[in-house]
């Protein structure tokens, strides 16, 4: 028996080669995607640009125009030293310490709570939360500002960090969907072992919250970090700035500086950029695992 012959035999001379062509969806997919990129970065590549430019190449050139020194880190120096900005990393390094694991542990404390006892007046405290969620936070700030002002933490960094802590709702319903996820036979396993309901929660229930604490570390890190309205009217100290209020301050002495103000945009673009970089998996893992709970 002869083996078929498995090489392909030219096409002849003059006949046409069909080709595959894309369908329209995958068309529209990909432009669609094009454009989205090009909308998001876009703004980025004309900050960097700015960034490296001398003055005189700001106002005589376009937003698009090439630096004519690449190296060129003056402005860099500038926006770190003129703005302060290592104090305003160090500040907003200590309110993200804080604020993220006091969030955590009342979140996740609550959401067990909530969860795991029936108490009187459940459903009205789960009412409550959702009222909270509803409410603008704008309406509140009044009052809000005079309970902070009452207690003196005005012009110091524990207000933004109580005030992140005790107003974040959304990470107590993430982890209540995590909680409910998780079965009951633990507890009273637990239970019967002779341990008590915090024991419970420390030996059992919050080892299991790692995912809803990758999604609630992720979501709070984001939110306070580009907060500025908080940070501005609780701190007005200079030596108390945040990532976000040093950045204000630039329009002051460096208002027709656009240059240095690039700079210090590049500044606090780089550190959240570094670190979504190097953990991109854990944040996406995060994400995913909290949309399917």
């Amino acid at each position: 028996m002869t083996s078929p012959d498995l090489t392909a035999a030219p096409a002849p001379a003059g006949t046409r080669v069909s080709r595959r062509r894309l369908p329209v969806g995958s068309v529209l997919t990909y432009l669609s995607l094009v454009v989205a990129s090009a909308v998001v970065l876009l703004p980025l590549v004309v900050v960097l640009l700015t960034s490296l430019k001398t003055s005189d190449e700001v106002k005589e050139g376009g937003a698009l125009s090439l630096p004519g020194n690449w190296l060129n880190l003056e402005n860099y120096v500038t926006a770190f030293n003129d703005g302060h900005m290592l104090t305003a990393f160090g500040n907003t390094a200590f309110i993200l310490l804080f604020s993220i694991g006091g969030t955590v542990i009342i979140g996740s404390m609550t959401a067990y709570a909530v969860d795991r006892f029936d108490f009187r007046g459940k459903k009205l405290v789960m009412a409550g939360f959702l009222i909270a969620t509803l409410v603008p936070a704008v309406t509140t700030q009044v009052a809000t500002f005079q309970v902070i002002s009452s207690f003196g933490l005005v012009d110091t960094r524990w207000a933004p960090i109580l005030l992140y802590m005790g107003t974040d709702i959304v990470s107590v319903y993430i982890f209540l969907q995590f909680i409910r996820g998780i079965p009951t036979s633990l507890d009273e396993a637990a239970r019967l072992d002779g341990a008590n309901a915090f024991t419970i929660y420390r030996k059992i229930i919050f080892p299991l919250l790692k995912p809803a604490i990758a999604t609630v570390v992720i979501i709070k890190g984001i939110t306070t970090y580009n907060d500025f309205y908080i940070p501005f009217l609780y701190m007005h100290s200079e030596d108390l700035g945040t990532i976000s209020t040093a950045l204000f301050r630039f329009k002051g002495p460096f208002g027709a500086h656009w240059e240095a103000i690039s700079a210090g945009a590049i500044l606090v673009i780089l550190p959240t950029l570094i670190i979504f970089l190097l953990l991109q998996r854990w944040i996406y893992n995060g994400f995913s695992q909290g949309a399917t709970k």
